[in-house]
């Protein structure tokens, strides 16, 4: 599932991706294959936290399981 982290709080991606112009038809990040089309991929500071990216916007998204 991918969320969308700001600050201490997480959000769906649909109350942010709604407005980009690289979002799909439904509001939704690229996500295809297994990795953001829409943004970079960040490195990991330990291990066990979850796939994290920076969207286009400059939102960072993460890969919760």
């Amino acid at each position: 599932m991918l969320v969308v982290l700001m600050d201490e709080q997480m959000l769906a991606p649909e109350q942010v991706c709604q407005s980009c112009l690289m979002a799909t038809q439904h509001g939704q990040p690229r996500w295809v294959g297994g990795r953001l089309r829409c943004g970079r991929s960040l490195h990991k500071q330990t291990t066990n936290q979850p796939d994290q990216y920076e969207c286009q916007m400059g939102f960072r998204i993460a890969n919760i399981e």
